[in-house]
């Protein structure tokens, strides 16, 4: 085992559960009701905050992990498209910011099926997005989960399931305890080790290749592909670039987590300094990690498994203690995405389900205190199990999680946002439509004109709302409390 690596790892996992420490006293002397609190933080967070933890929640384990793999695999042409993520915050809360926050507290929203059910008043619609949003979010985790494993495994050399155990239950602990000030207050720490770790690590990888122009020479004497724009294989085509920024980009508008902050935050100030922060910050560390990633074939040539190619230059790149403060980095993205969703999937079976079921218990602040702590840690157990058995890449298991809930989320949130006559008989149909078709291009691994499945699901799903709107009808908003 490699103790200087988990020396830097350790201390800031303490300070991580310092954090949560703090957060969870926070919580406990806030005086609103307990679920706006533990959920939101009590829409309290500053422009800063804003940006640092949605930046966090869309970073996970393939952009440090997964993407800078396809960038060794396939060259620089994958860094390329990569940055087709960078304008995710600017349309997260620039098309949804402002009238998403406006709404939910006009509908007093903790949720985003508390806004979906508001404007739609049908419970189906209620459902569907629930159980999408539960089966999603704990494939999305498992990722995570199974990233941290690994790196914990390749870099410390601690075994992938004890890794996973150690990975699993301090994120499952902080996240059921300190609630969403505890997700918030460690973003920020975890964004600052992100950018941190990008900048050490690319510099250190640039610098063992004899500078940037010396490794790209060396890229070409490897396989002359690696500099192309094309990639190895000829991978980049224009179906892959439309495929990937429908849905790592455009589709972004349609994922719950990031959509769930742009009604947590405090004042129209906070949403334009968000987008500005937010955004420098994904471009640095998109552009840092999958550029070290393509231009770390130079160093390591010969890796099979290409998502080990961030772990392996660490400890080949870098001394061992700032390996430990670059480790750091990869899993604050990991443990950021995995509480962003753990809470949010929380808040899903409290609110969404058992609220809903069960009205009555709503008033029942330490009854709803214990069931959402209780929920929280167990899902986050259950995510554990899923990861035990990983795959080679985890990249194709992200993406195929962020595809399903875009097809079943985007329509129903942007056009129930903007369209006064949009409808549940719409909002149905496109989430139906949507989701099946998404499943079966992507269970068959279908490329309808070479694109992504999540293309012709979209593409689907919004004629199967526009049409379906047409038989059913519209309903007024309900603006009471859900």
């Amino acid at each position: 085992m490699n103790t200087h690596v988990l020396i830097p790892l350790v201390i800031y996992l303490l300070l991580v559960v310092v954090i949560s420490v703090v957060a969870m006293v926070q919580q406990k002397r806030a005086q609103g009701p307990f679920l706006t609190e533990y959920f939101l933080g009590g829409r309290t967070m500053s422009g800063f905050l804003l940006a640092m933890t949605l930046t966090t929640a869309y970073i996970s384990a393939s952009s440090f992990i997964g993407g800078p793999g396809a960038a060794y695999q396939y060259g620089l042409g994958w860094v390329m498209i990569a940055m087709a993520q960078v304008p995710t915050v600017w349309l997260s809360l620039g098309v949804l910011g402002k009238k998403f926050a406006i709404l939910a507290r006009r509908y007093q929203a903790i949720t985003l099926n508390d806004i979906l059910y508001a404007h739609y008043r049908s419970q189906w619609v209620v459902w569907i997005a629930s159980i999408t949003l539960l089966l999603a979010f704990i494939g999305v985790m498992t990722v995570q989960f199974i990233g941290g494993a690994r790196l914990l495994e390749t870099v410390v050399g601690i075994p992938y399931t004890h890794g996973l155990l150690i990975f699993g239950a301090i994120i499952a602990l902080y996240t059921s305890l300190g609630g969403f000030r505890a997700s918030v207050l460690n973003d920020v720490l975890q964004g600052a080790v992100m950018l941190v770790g990008t900048f050490l690590l690319l510099f250190a990888v640039i610098h063992a290749a004899g500078g940037t122009a010396s490794a790209v020479s060396q890229l070409k004497q490897i396989n002359p592909q690696l500099i192309e724009l094309s990639g190895v294989g000829n991978i980049v085509t224009p179906s892959l670039v439309i495929s990937l920024t429908v849905l790592v980009c455009f589709g972004v508008l349609g994922l719950p987590n990031t959509a769930i902050r742009s009604i947590s935050y405090k004042d129209s100030r906070s949403v334009h300094r968000g987008i500005l922060i937010g955004t420098l910050l994904l471009t640095v560390l998109m552009l840092g990690m999958h550029l070290a990633g393509a231009l770390g074939r130079v160093i390591v040539p010969t890796l099979t498994v290409p998502d080990q190619v961030i772990p392996t230059l660490m400890m080949k790149v870098l001394p061992p203690f700032a390996a430990g403060i670059f480790l750091a980095a990869p899993m604050a993205a990991m443990m950021s995405n995995i509480n962003a969703h753990l809470l949010q999937a929380s808040a899903t079976l409290v609110k969404d389900l058992y609220l809903r079921l069960r009205p009555a218990r709503a008033t029942e602040d330490k009854h709803l205190r214990r069931l959402s702590v209780c929920s929280t840690f167990l899902l986050g157990v259950a995510v554990i199990i899923a990861a035990w058995h990983p795959p080679q890449m985890i990249i194709w298991l992200n993406l195929l999680a962020f595809g399903a809930l875009e097809a079943v989320f985007l329509w129903p949130l942007v056009l129930g946002l903007y369209w006064r006559n949009a409808n549940a008989c719409g909002a149905i149909s496109s989430m139906l439509v949507g989701a099946v078709l998404y499943s079966l291009l992507a269970s068959f691994s279908l490329r309808l004109c070479g694109l992504h499945p999540i293309v012709p699901a979209l593409i689907a799903s919004f004629i199967a709302f526009v049409v379906a709107n047409r038989i059913g009808q519209r309903v007024t908003p309900d603006h009471s409390h859900q």
